[in-house]
């Protein structure tokens, strides 16, 4: 098993996150696990979405980005605020860009460009708010239980 994030690629993932909510009030997630334990992402971005306790937030806008790396399975969900203010394609457009980059094996630049869109969309309809907006989710990427330990930070 490796894990699939290099300390530099995930201060990457992390710093897009933490970029991408500086102007939304809206919370993004990404959780990365070796395999998919359902056939469908989609079903279990769901869990871990609840898992995550993304659904508590303020104003149900948060998104999460489910990949298992080894399955090679990606999905990403949003909670019901955004899901009532997005095009209907919104999701679909997100997948097919980040998976494209996926293709050409560009796995974080992909993620990286998917939190930008979807931050530029909460931005849209859950502007940012310095008198009221708390961050009410972690930023820190999460990994499944298959995955080992993030290594230290120096």
């Amino acid at each position: 098993m490796t894990h699939p994030l290099t300390p530099a690629q995930e201060e990457t993932l992390v710093a897009a996150i933490k970029q991408a909510e500086l102007r939304t009030s809206g919370e993004i997630r990404l959780h990365l696990e070796e395999k998919c334990p359902t056939p469908e992402p989609l079903d279990r971005a769901a869990q871990v979405f609840a898992e995550l306790k993304m659904h508590q937030t303020k104003l149900r806008n948060g998104v999460l980005f489910y990949l298992a790396w080894q399955s090679r399975q990606f999905a990403v969900v949003g909670d019901a605020g955004i899901n009532a203010t997005v095009p209907d394609e919104f999701w679909e457009d997100v997948k097919e860009m980040v998976v494209g980059h996926f293709r050409q094996e560009q796995y974080v630049l992909g993620l990286e460009r998917g939190i930008r869109l979807v931050g530029e969309q909460l931005q849209q309809f859950f502007p940012y708010d310095a008198a009221t907006d708390i961050n009410e989710l972690d930023d820190t990427i999460s990994y499944g239980d298959d995955a080992p330990p993030t290594p230290p930070r120096r």
